[in-house]
């Protein structure tokens, strides 16, 4: 069973700065994922063509399951508003996270996450720091039926703010621990592997760098595993971070036997 988890930067590649849903599938394809996270996922936006990124990734695997989980309605970094629990953005550009599996799912659950209540410096390439308020975020989890059995795949995007994202991943194995195990994390947590294991008190199943792209120094995206119930899934075969011709991060790849 092969695990992936990528961030998309919507679809962009950083080599001319354009969405292609050709390319995007392409990308997809060569991942060859059972089950897949995606994150900076765009529905609808005009920036990516008014394209379900998700439903794109989906049809290139293949995959009958698939589900996208608005984090916010507008744009992110211009006009962009929360979602609340009666309103699911349909008809508006969104942003948020997908979850693709080859495997049947028997359930699928959202989690909204508040965004950081303080304005944080992140650092801009050639503007140097700004100060930048958060955006609300998603947790998406599935009940597939794998060859492992019933697995609960779980796919999010965290905060960039430090501390912050560390409180919402407590949150995210807080909601994580009412769906079945064994249970698997799948995402941009927006923390290095050694946080990512010391908050969650999870096994990382792939330990690599995979950002910046071009020349990855930190791992930011992370496959996990609950070791409550999980015995089934830590036997890792290989671990990879392939180049893609999208994005600024690699894609996380494990293989599971």
């Amino acid at each position: 069973m092969r695990l992936v988890t990528f961030n998309l930067l919507h679809g962009r590649s950083p080599h001319d700065g354009l969405v292609d849903a050709d390319r995007l599938a392409t990308a997809v394809s060569a991942l060859d994922a059972d089950i897949l996270a995606l994150q900076e996922v765009d529905r609808d936006q005009s920036r990516s063509g008014k394209l379900d990124l998700t439903a794109v990734a989906a049809k290139a695997l293949d995959a009958p399951s698939h589900q996208f989980a608005a984090a916010v309605v507008g744009t992110p970094g211009e006009r962009f508003r929360p979602l609340t629990h009666d309103d699911d953005g349909h008809g508006e550009p969104c942003y948020g996270i997908g979850l693709v599996s080859r495997y049947p799912a028997r359930a699928w659950r959202v989690t909204r996450l508040k965004p950081a209540p303080v304005r944080s410096p992140v650092y801009v390439p050639g503007n140097g720091f700004i100060l930048l308020h958060d955006e609300p975020r998603v947790l998406l989890a599935a009940v597939l039926q794998t060859p492992f059995g019933d697995v609960t795949a779980a796919a999010t995007h965290l905060s960039f703010v430090p501390g912050w994202n560390a409180y919402q991943l407590r949150q995210v194995v807080r909601a994580l621990r009412d769906l079945p195990a064994p249970r698997v994390l799948l995402g941009d947590l927006n923390v290095p592997a050694g946080v990512a294991a010391a908050v969650t008190g999870w096994r990382p199943l792939g330990r690599a760098a995979t950002y910046p792209a071009a020349q990855p120094r930190v791992q930011l995206d992370h496959v996990m595993v609950d070791p409550d119930g999980g015995q089934r899934l830590t036997t890792v075969a290989s671990v990879s971070t392939p180049i893609s011709a999208i994005s600024d991060h690699r894609p996380l790849v494990v293989d599971l036997v």
